[in-house]
């Protein structure tokens, strides 16, 4: 029993038998949404869409435009106040906005059109799924598997759900934002599991965040975690398919 004292703290606790049992088959997938089943517009064209809102266009016609914007979104996203408000930021479209403006306020390009560039961040079309992502979702569907996504988002993702044409492969959502909690908070996969009918050991949660999306693992879940890298190809959902045949 001395190996006890030294597992990693779970809110699961399984029965004998549960655990003197093989391990049941996966009946339903929970993904996460930003970097892993969508993503956002590549930064070229969100600036486009927020000079061309603001007519500002000019200012990205000069050689190097978009890379000096880019420098100064990372410096500013270092900036201690920047960084403070970060902390809690997907708990409310409220706090989300805050935390946008306080970065984007550093930014000479974004300074004064912040809710212009708020707005194009969260239009229905400024996320996009990646290019496996309807294949893989369309997979499980046919074997029959729920699917659930739960997510730290600021707003309603259901809009880019629609708009891609795939509300209809995604039996729930569970978003940070409505539920007030943030991944890893174990009640919000309990409540995905609780909302798809499914019990939590045949349940697979695919992410990119060991942490965030890892935490799967602390209720008795499986868990795949991606590579946290901005892909411009296939996000490599295809080995979901494999872990469920």
């Amino acid at each position: 029993m001395i190996h006890a004292l030294f597992e990693t703290p779970s809110t699961y606790r399984p029965t004998a038998a549960e655990m003197a049992a093989p391990v049941p088959p996966v009946e339903a997938v929970l993904f996460d949404f930003s970097n892993t089943i969508f993503q956002m517009i590549d930064l070229e064209t969100w600036l486009g869409r927020v000079a061309a809102a603001s007519d500002r266009a000019d200012v990205l016609e000069q050689a190097g435009a978009v890379a000096g914007i880019a420098r100064q979104l990372r410096d500013a996203f270092r900036l201690p106040a920047v960084v403070a408000l970060q902390e809690g930021r997907d708990l409310s479209p409220e706090q989300h906005r805050r935390a946008m403006r306080g970065w984007w306020g550093h930014v000479d390009f974004l300074r004064g059109v912040e809710e212009t560039a708020y707005r194009e961040l969260t239009a229905p079309d400024a996320w996009l799924p990646y290019p496996d992502t309807e294949l893989t979702l369309r997979a499980l569907r046919a074997r029959g598997l729920r699917i659930g996504i739960v997510s730290d988002f600021a707003w309603d993702l259901r809009i880019h759900l629609a708009r891609a044409g795939l509300e209809d492969l995604v039996d729930a959502c569970v978003i940070s934002c409505e539920a007030g909690r943030e991944k890893p908070d174990p009640q919000l996969f309990l409540k995905a599991c609780a909302d798809l009918g499914v019990d939590l050991r045949t349940t697979l949660m695919v992410g990119d965040n060991p942490v965030r999306d890892g935490g799967a693992t602390a209720c008795g879940m499986r868990a795949y975690i991606l590579p946290a890298e901005q892909r411009t190809g296939d996000r490599g959902l295809s080995e979901v398919l494999r872990l469920v045949a």
